[in-house]
């Protein structure tokens, strides 16, 4: 009888690495620069999210000069500058057209699983099934858009956006938009909008925030100087280790800036504490705005205050002396808010993303579904992570600490592929030693392999 139509004999190839982002791609580099033969599964395009998942004003936040991956530094005329997206998208086609990764888009993996053997995985794809030795998984922390379920309470005349799905002002029709959160993406959008002349209310998160500049210098460099990008997670406190902390917001539109709510509140946009619920067609705001936007302001100063006790320690010389930011607005008196839903014309909400690892068939997650590894290496043998925000430093899943953090995995890749090979050589000769009548032979013979 014919084999059915639909099977076909797995593909082996040593390593499947999943996902074609920047931390695929550097993973992908290393392996080529060490002949390790591999292939890239990517369900969409190469670095697609960076033009497909970006809003139009979009740029990074971190400076030029910390895009770095593994033998592709940033070389532009602006490394104090801030790539906006186009640039972005530009330049991670300059690292793949430099070393040609062998990648397969449009594949998305349905399926990665422990072989019963304990010695390599199943991987099925809609474009073929995949015999690996080794698995790398590279999507990143991020991967679903999270929409809070009280927004079914909204009415339809209501449009709502997710900040991964938000391009500009003009998409939005005319009236008054929410956005929700306060992160990175949520306070940008927010600023977004107000430069558009929109009328904007923002709820305010528990974001922090940081200085763009600081004493002369911009406030990473300063804390790249500190050491502090490169403190291993071990080295942070255990409620600070977890890779759904919000990141500081902070903007390097127009050559970078602060973000201070305080000063959009001046200007007319409208401040409201967490979104606690929706009900009869009302959107209530918890009594927290003041408590969350002196929380940011704490660790903005806190931050300025490291970098004063780094200055001084090194007797650096600079033209600014320490400061503090004060202040200058307070929402005075507030005790929650209420908006009517009728009064919105939209809600974007900028609420983050959750893990989808359906896929991953392998006893590598704890009880809040984040992988369990160390430095990206799991308790599976074979298979690892890379990407992943706090993996291994604060730096991690940011350009800035991709380049250590593959190289790491790299190498372990390395160390099980001689381990394996050396296994065949030891079996082989071993083989021959048995079968051998002449035990003068047997030293010399093992002396090869010591």
């Amino acid at each position: 009888m014919a084999a059915d139509a639909t099977e076909s004999t797995p593909q082996h190839v040593p390593v499947v690495v999943v996902g074609a982002g920047q931390a695929g791609l550097a993973v992908s580099w290393l392996l080529t620069r060490d002949g390790v033969e591999h292939v890239v599964l990517e369900r969409d395009t190469v670095a697609h999210a960076w033009s497909d998942a970006r809003w139009d004003s979009f740029c990074l936040v971190t400076p030029n000069w910390q895009c770095r991956l593994p033998g592709y530094h940033y070389a532009g005329p602006e490394p104090d500058g801030f790539m906006v997206g186009d640039e972005i998208v530009e330049w991670l086609a300059g690292y793949v057209a430099s070393f040609d990764p062998p990648v397969r888009e449009r594949t998305a993996v349905t399926s990665v699983r422990p072989l019963d053997t304990g010695a390599g995985f199943a991987v099925r794809t809609a474009a073929g099934d995949y015999l690996a030795d080794q698995v790398v998984v590279a999507t990143g922390g991020y991967h679903t858009p999270a929409v809070p379920r009280v927004g079914e309470r909204l009415p339809a005349s209501v449009a709502q956006v997710h900040s991964a799905q938000y391009r500009s002002a003009a998409q939005l029709s005319a009236g008054p938009v929410l956005v929700v959160g306060t992160g990175q993406s949520g306070a940008q959008i927010a600023e977004d909008l107000h430069l558009a002349g929109r009328e904007v209310h923002l709820a305010v998160g528990r974001a922090p925030r940081f200085a763009r500049r600081y004493r002369g210098r911009d406030v990473i460099a300063w804390m790249q100087d500190t050491g502090h990008y490169d403190r291993p997670v071990t080295e942070k406190p255990v409620e600070e280790r977890t890779q759904d902390r919000t990141n500081h917001y902070v903007t390097g539109r127009d050559g970078g800036r602060d973000i201070d709510l305080r000063l959009f509140a001046e200007q007319g946009m409208t401040l409201h504490g967490r979104l606690a619920g929706i009900e009869d067609g009302r959107l209530s705001f918890a009594a927290d705005l003041e408590h969350n936007l002196d929380a940011a302001d704490a660790v903005y100063n806190g931050i300025n205050q490291l970098i004063d006790e780094h200055i001084a320690a090194g007797g650096i010389v600079t033209a600014e002396p320490p400061s503090r930011y004060e202040p200058s607005w307070r929402p005075t008196g507030y005790a929650g808010s209420e908006l009517a839903a009728d009064d919105l014309a939209a809600v974007v909400w900028a609420t983050g993303f959750t893990r989808d690892y359906r896929w991953l068939h392998a006893p590598v997650f704890d009880g809040a579904g984040h992988p369990a590894h160390l430095r990206g290496v799991t308790p599976t043998p074979g298979l690892y992570f890379v990407g992943l925000p706090w993996q291994h430093t604060w730096g991690s899943g940011r350009f800035a600490g991709l380049e250590p953090d593959a190289a790491h995995i790299a190498e372990r890749i390395a160390e099980r592929i001689a381990a394996r090979t050396a296994g065949h050589v030891a079996g082989h000769v071993a083989g021959h030693i048995a079968e051998d009548p002449a035990p003068r032979m047997v030293g010399a013979r093992a002396s090869q392999f010591a």
